[in-house]
């Protein structure tokens, strides 16, 4: 870690766009023969349909998109341009096409309702929007109360009157682009986030944060080289698709593997492991926990030797488990769609099951008090990153249209973000809770992912959300929502109750236990998978 902190010294030039001096210099390195044979992306349907592209015929098609953006639409660099399209092959190519067009990409996922497609195209004033046959009726249904969309692009066998079709266009599209020159801090990528504490917010990165910021993702916490096959199994619609499908591994020329999974399904996951020749494989803690359901043993990673995890805190016993079965360790990484990798258990470095690991070297990460007072190891805070007096080029430029709450980010020298957490004598940070989740029980600051992390180690849970509820002693006290595996939802409530609240007195400190609990079939969460334990609280509070 010490070595890595040592060789980190990332160059930001003036002008940078990764289409031109990234992937365009794989192609060079590959018409030279000095790569693997790997392709830059290899895309299965599960069906027997496959697409491999090489970074020469990615550039190729990419600049017949580009041209679909600038002669067929017309549109102009600064231009906003919204893309919700599942994992397919096209969603790489438009990707690239922005950059090459100096448009900006907004991408969006699947699974946004008519009235968040309304509420993204409204906030964007996005004059393009590109998706498929499922999404287009609610576009359309919003699509007048849209003054500022001109152009529908369909990605699609069929036509649809209002919309041009994409297939079409690429197909008779010029190969030759020449790609903008954009300055690094010319924005890139407008990302909403995912609404767990309250309504997406725009989120402007440019060209360099992701671009030249994510080199210590794919280098150091992925650990990739350009001999690599790497597959993320994240939502197209959020940052971390930026961060694991594109950036991090085409920095270092690795090889990004999808596999279409409309619906997320780990018999899939463990059946694509097994069958390709994949090394490195993330996914999202929600994932691994229903992985570790499963009996693993049937199955055989041959190539697999790097794993990683993130979007929100992975339980311990989630890792152990996952390493009795696999022998391997889960490196867990903390960042948001505002950041870069903030925090990340690095190539080398001991894991602390349940730490998020130690800062990245881009960034100086504290735990800071209310007055902006850097607090000792073992002290709860704010994790916060410094930008006075220098801001680092690898954090989001703003919340677009919104100085205020851009603004409201900082507290003296440091940007805030909004999650609490410890850093303890060795450097390592443990995540307590997002600020709002924090429970304040007759004195004592409970965090709620200790105590979930506590929960689903028994047998009976699969998973738990953790929130305050009000008390007329206490002020506030913890509640815990329980998902039961199915060998256990029939038991009897009141003790299956009191088990679970003797076990979490035995495995973490008693003041932490549930007091109140409730047994649910599901618990709300956002549309990228993360609890959304505001609307439990909010719930609570009201009764």
């Amino acid at each position: 870690y010490e070595a890595i902190k040592q060789q980190y010294r990332p160059e930001v030039p003036e002008y940078f766009n990764f289409a031109r001096d990234v992937l365009d210099r794989w192609t060079e390195v590959e018409k030279e023969g000095k790569t693997s044979k790997n392709p830059a992306l290899w895309w299965v349907d599960g069906a027997g349909e496959e697409v491999r592209w090489s970074f020469e015929e990615l550039g190729v098609l990419s600049r017949k998109v580009a041209n679909v953006l600038s002669d067929a639409c017309g549109l102009q660099r600064g231009d906003r341009v919204i893309l919700i399209l599942p994992r397919i092959p096209e969603w790489w190519l438009v990707n690239v096409a922005c950059m090459r067009t100096g448009t900006v990409l907004i991408p969006g996922t699947q699974q946004l309702t008519a009235k968040d497609i309304l509420h993204r195209l409204q906030k964007s004033k996005a004059k393009c929007i590109i998706t498929g046959d499922s999404v287009a009726p609610a576009v359309d249904s919003v699509g007048t109360e849209c003054p500022s969309l001109k152009f529908k692009l369909l990605v699609s066998e069929g036509h649809r009157e209002g919309w041009l079709n994409f297939k079409d266009l690429l197909k008779n599209a010029p190969s030759d682009h020449h790609c903008v020159t954009t300055k690094c801090q010319d924005p890139m990528a407008i990302y909403f986030t995912s609404g767990t504490t309250g309504s997406p917010k725009m989120t402007e990165h440019s060209h360099s944060s992701y671009g030249i910021g994510l080199t210590v993702s794919g280098r150091y916490w992925l650990d990739l080289t350009s001999s690599d096959i790497f597959w993320n199994t994240s939502d197209t619609g959020w940052a971390k698709s930026a961060w694991s499908s594109i950036f991090s591994p085409w920095i270092q020329g690795a090889c990004v593997f999808s596999h279409k999974m409309p619906h997320f399904d780990p018999s899939i996951v463990f059946e694509s492991l097994s069958r390709f020749p994949i090394t490195v494989f993330c996914s999202a803690p929600t994932a691994y926990r229903m992985f570790v359901q499963h009996k693993l043993s049937s199955y055989t990673f041959k190539s697999l030797r790097h794993c990683v995890s993130a979007g929100e805190p992975i339980n311990p016993e989630v890792m152990e488990e996952w390493k009795v079965q696999t022998g391997l360790d889960i490196h867990e990484g903390y960042g948001q769609t505002e950041t870069v990798l903030i925090c990340g258990n690095f190539k080398g470095m001991k894991i602390k099951p349940g730490s998020m690991g130690k800062p990245s070297p881009g960034y100086d990460v504290k735990i800071i008090d209310e007055n902006s007072n850097i607090l000792p190891p073992g002290k709860e805070g704010d994790i916060a990153i410094r930008v006075k007096p220098t801001r680092s080029l690898f954090l989001f430029t703003c919340y677009a249209d919104d100085p205020e709450k851009t603004e409201a980010t900082i507290r003296g020298d440091f940007y805030v973000t909004g999650d609490r957490g410890i850093m303890d004598e060795e450097g390592y940070f443990w995540f307590v809770g997002r600020a709002d989740d924090v429970i304040n029980s007759a004195g004592y600051r409970i965090g709620p992912f200790e105590v979930e992390s506590a929960l689903v180690e028994h047998p009976a849970v699969v998973e738990a959300a953790v929130v305050s509820s009000p008390d007329p002693i206490r002020g506030e006290v913890v509640k815990a929502f329980v998902v039961l595996t199915s060998d256990y939802a029939s038991h009897d409530p009141e003790k299956m109750m009191k088990a679970l609240q003797d076990h979490v007195k035995k495995v973490t400190a008693p003041y932490k236990y549930p007091r109140k609990m409730e047994f649910v079939q599901e618990l709300p969460k956002t549309i990228s998978g993360k609890i959304r334990r505001n609307e439990l609280r909010q719930k609570e509070w009201k009764k």
